[in-house]
């Protein structure tokens, strides 16, 4: 244990963690009414992503911690700041449920496949990766606009869900492909 623990020590590990400590303290900021600086921790938060994925790849620095790390800290930060500003009401109800229920599914459907027995190495897709880039998106669009809801906004809204639904089910049949035959 000690072993990985010093061997997931590097710099993008280090900005994965990073991600996950500022997750507290940008919900904190939102609750606080402190938005702007919400926005400002929201986007460094989405900069760290960036920058450990690529130092990763580009240095060899790729762990097992950072391959399961880093999009649960991904998830953990999109997640929260669904739930917060859904709560403030500046992004509506049903989308905060579709988001957290594709992540739900995602997720337990590769815990399924995984206690199969199955090597399961599902990456991001592209409608995964677009996905995130809305709900990222409507994120800041929320913060930006602190609340006050227009045409642009509700068509961001609406586009985001529309991916939300269709890359759940890409995720969905991907692993249904796997299960069905075998294959990763």
């Amino acid at each position: 244990m000690k072993s990985f623990i010093i061997n997931s020590l590097n710099i993008p590990n280090l900005l994965t963690i990073s991600r996950l400590l500022l997750v507290p303290l940008f919900v904190g900021l939102v609750v606080y009414e402190e938005f702007y600086w919400a926005l400002v921790v929201f986007i460094i938060a989405g900069l760290t992503d960036a920058l450990d994925g690529f130092i990763a790849k580009r240095f060899g620095t790729v762990t097992e911690f950072g391959r399961s790390m880093d999009p649960l800290a991904d998830k953990f930060l999109l997640i929260s700041a669904f739930l917060v500003l859904t709560i403030k009401g500046w992004i509506p109800l049903f989308l905060c449920i579709l988001v957290i229920l594709r992540d739900m599914v995602i997720v337990t459907g590769y815990m399924i496949l995984r206690s199969g027995g199955r090597k399961v190495t599902i990456g991001p897709s592209i409608p995964g990766k677009i996905t995130t880039a809305l709900q990222i998106l409507t994120v800041v669009g929320a913060l930006v606009l602190k609340g006050t809801m227009d045409t642009a906004f509700y068509v961001v809204v609406g586009v985001t869900t529309l991916f939300t639904i269709y890359s759940g089910a890409d995720y969905v049949m991907k692993g249904m492909r796997v299960q069905l035959k075998g294959q990763d």
